[in-house]
């Protein structure tokens, strides 16, 4: 369970999603019908799942989906030793959807070029400042709703200036959150890259987690390529290379990434690593 709800999380302090001391997991989602709350907990082999709010009933009716009901595992193949080996490691893999396409699509826009833990911060500040408090989540998990698109609408500027969001990355929002109803009726990867300001990566990072796509790969990811190409080749590869050796695996291609960035094997980190900017003082 918890493996195929982490992608879900948006850093260790996500104001939207929790573990508790128990080990159960709490997310916040504004559905179709409101904010709502939901606890999944592994009991033996049974999930044990709660939710409050307007949006409860939703979020129940959409959790076999959440944990990869609709996934289909057994139609993949592995061609590579080291796939075999995750394979067994990983058996109960599977990638789930949310259903909801505007509240992927936010964070996804935010973690766009930068280091994650500015968008983490970024994401973390703006559902605290216009986030609602999480229904029927304990006060100590200090929970808050990703707002509906009409509320990000409405944030000001100096607002995305305090999150450390820059000018560029908000307007995308923005404009994304004026055509919300369209998104979540169509999420198609062309309808998702026909607005500005949203790419092959951010499409595809939107297409994993909100329709749960197997195949969806994060072209232009930074890490990726060198964690596909050390792991199947012993060396770095580009994006070119990265999806020449996914082709085998099409219509798994994400699927196999997942798989191999759990592995442990990537490239070897030389220099400095990037510092985190903040652009709150500029």
């Amino acid at each position: 369970m918890h493996s195929v709800l982490a992608p879900h999380r948006r850093g260790p302090h996500d104001p939207a999603f929790r573990i508790d001391r128990d080990g159960a997991i709490w997310r916040t989602s504004h559905t179709p019908d409101g904010a709502g709350t939901v606890r999944l907990q592994r009991v033996g082999e049974i999930i044990d799942c709660t939710a409050w709010g307007p949006g409860a009933a939703w979020l129940l009716e959409g959790i076999p989906a959440l944990l990869g009901q609709d996934d289909a595992p057994e139609a993949f193949e592995a061609r590579h030793d080291i796939v075999r080996e995750q394979l067994k490691r990983r058996p109960g893999l599977r990638i789930g959807r949310t259903g909801r396409v505007f509240e992927a699509l936010v964070p996804a826009v935010m973690e766009q070029k930068v280091l994650a833990e500015e968008a983490w911060r970024a994401w973390g500040y703006l559902l605290r400042r216009f986030g609602e408090p999480a229904p029927g989540a304990p006060a100590g998990l200090r929970m808050r709703v990703p707002p509906p698109p009409a509320v990000w609408i409405r944030i000001p500027s100096w607002a995305w200036h305090r999150s450390g969001l820059e000018a560029v990355r908000a307007r995308t929002i923005i404009g994304a959150a004026r055509v919300a109803g369209r998104l979540e009726e169509d999420p198609a990867e062309p309808r998702l890259r026909s607005l500005p300001g949203v790419g092959v990566w951010t499409a595809a990072e939107v297409r994993q987690r909100a329709a749960g796509d197997p195949d969806a790969v994060s072209v232009g990811d930074y890490h990726l390529p060198g964690i596909v190409g050390w792991a199947l080749l012993g060396r770095k590869v580009d994006d070119a290379g990265m999806l020449e050796l996914l082709e085998p695996y099409a219509g798994h291609r994400h699927r196999v990434t997942l798989l191999l960035g759990s592995s442990g094997r990537r490239p070897p980190r030389r220099g400095p690593r990037m510092p985190v900017r903040d652009y709150r003082s500029f």
